[in-house]
């Protein structure tokens, strides 16, 4: 929908710039896995998901353009779990990155409360991630746990969250 927001469906040349957003700098830094992901561990990634039926992949469109990536894990009940990451680059060069970072953020929450059916939907980010907590907690996601996990071999604090369908008006 141009001038708007969307998730659909991967298609398969949206694979290299996916991969090409996730690898940024910015976005390896804010994830669990911080080395840059090859070709292949790529394409193995996407083999694996796209036949889990337990996981979903979604581009975020922001104005008409593929702008991010949206990813559910544990699907089959009524909770979830959920990560994203955006075109830094892309969206930074446009001016729009505020407006595609909190407009992801509803398209993810509406997508998760609506058409998948969750109650719950779960999130981690790293501690140290403050714009992100600060994002989480505008849309009204509660900070229910912290612990300790390793960061490619290193110990990182990780803060989990949830949102509940009940408490969205």
């Amino acid at each position: 929908m141009v001038g708007g927001t969307v998730l659909r469906r991967v298609r398969d040349d949206d694979l290299p710039v996916m991969r090409r957003w996730r690898n940024h700098p910015k976005v390896r830094a804010a994830s669990f896995t911080g080395h840059e992901i090859s070709a292949d561990e790529h394409a193995r990634w996407w083999s694996a998901v796209r036949a889990d039926p337990a996981r979903r992949v979604l581009i975020y469109e922001h104005d008409g353009t593929g702008a991010g990536v949206v990813t559910y894990s544990g699907l089959g009940g009524e909770r979830a779990g959920w990560g994203f990451y955006l075109d830094l680059d892309g969206l930074d060069r446009s001016g729009a990155l505020l407006r595609a970072w909190v407009g992801l953020e509803r398209a993810a929450i509406d997508h998760a409360f609506g058409p998948l059916g969750l109650t719950i939907l779960r999130g981690e980010v790293l501690a140290d991630n403050e714009p992100v907590r600060r994002l989480h907690r505008r849309f009204g996601f509660i900070e229910v746990a912290t612990y300790r996990r390793p960061v490619d071999g290193v110990p990182r604090e990780v803060v989990a969250v949830e949102l509940y369908k009940e408490e969205q008006g």
